[in-house]
């Protein structure tokens, strides 16, 4: 089974930057798109960014220009750099991979929407 494993949050300053990585484990043979998530108290869970498997990205825009989401396919890591951190941005951020190939391409083996545990990120003013 395969499982996302968050790490690099904790508490910063507004205006400081922070790097949270997400590494997948398991039986794997590739991963389509993979993507932060974040939920703070109170509000849903909401995109923050998204990449693709050829590097394709897709941010929300609260954080356009100020968040940076990159990949290591030979590591299956995803990555994601913030700055210029504001008090809003406060949330457990949540690692997703949509698709997931467990087995050589025509065993057809995948799993579906596997989210990692979260971490907490906190931004004080």
């Amino acid at each position: 089974q395969v499982q996302l494993v968050e790490s690099g949050g904790g508490l910063v300053q507004a205006g400081g930057s922070l790097r949270l990585s997400c590494a997948a484990s398991g039986s794997i043979f590739s991963i389509n798109a993979m993507g932060w998530y974040r939920q703070a108290p109170g509000k849903q869970r909401e995109l923050v960014a998204a990449i693709s498997s050829g590097g394709s990205t897709t941010y929300g825009d609260s954080v356009k220009g100020r968040f940076t989401i990159s990949r290591d396919n030979a590591k299956n890591t995803v990555y994601l750099q913030m700055s210029s951190l504001k008090p809003e941005d406060t949330a457990v951020y949540y690692c997703n991979a949509d698709k997931v190939r467990t087995g050589p391409l025509l065993s057809r083996r995948y799993e579906y929407d596997i989210w990692g545990q979260g971490t907490q990120v906190t931004v004080s003013s």
